[in-house]
């Protein structure tokens, strides 16, 4: 299964998401490229579009492999069998925690706006463009429910095995329209597949109301 772009996959998990009757109050995307996806989702289930903010922390010495994830809330999700095995030195790994800190600090003040839905008892949808690890995922979904958000629920196009596994023991159910074994990465499920902009991300919110 491939998707021509996330507008369009986020259009089939969307209509996958009515034929499943999931009900929400709320579509939380992950920027940059969940906004795309979770704007498809939001209108086609009639719900408000939020962002929940994440950074990936990367590894020290490769920065595209995931050790864990830090997002709202102060919400921090460590791979300590990952760091042990890897060797990341403390001193390292502060490092690259403080770069990405201020990251999402930054993305807070350019995402979020002053009269954002609450989550307090609200059934929550978190949608992204793909789960490749799960670690972003599961800080966002332990976000919401620092929040106060009564249901957490997980969609997104295509994801791992093992992230789907990962998010289901924190989420109250993970939904993808399709579940690879042999994932390899998110883009190569796309035919169309660009970085997405801080600007496309504005521009969706900004429409949104």
């Amino acid at each position: 299964m491939t998707f021509a772009s996330r507008t369009e996959a986020g259009q089939r998990l969307g209509w996958y998401l009515v034929e499943q009757n999931v009900q929400a109050d709320l579509v939380l995307g992950l920027p940059r490229g969940g906004v795309v996806v979770a704007a498809e989702v939001a209108r086609i289930l009639k719900c408000p579009l939020d962002v929940l903010v994440v950074r990936k922390i990367g590894h020290p010495g490769h920065r595209e492999f995931a050790v864990g994830a830090l997002a709202e809330e102060s919400t921090l999700v460590l791979d300590e069998e990952v760091i042990n095995r890897t060797g990341v030195s403390p001193a390292d790994l502060r490092e690259v925690l403080a770069e990405e800190t201020e990251r999402l600090t930054e993305y807070q003040a350019r995402f979020l706006r002053a009269n954002r839905p609450l989550l307090k008892d609200r059934i929550v949808l978190i949608v992204d463009d793909g789960l490749a690890t799960g670690a972003t995922t599961e800080a966002a979904v332990r976000s919401a429910k620092n929040r106060g958000a009564a249901q957490v629920i997980v969609a997104a196009p295509v994801a791992s095995d093992n992230a789907v596994q990962r998010v289901g023991r924190v989420a109250d159910k993970v939904i993808a329209l399709l579940v690879d074994p042999e994932f390899d990465a998110v883009g190569r499920y796309y035919r169309s597949f660009p970085q997405t902009t801080d600007e496309e991300v504005q521009a969706i919110l900004d429409s949104t109301g």
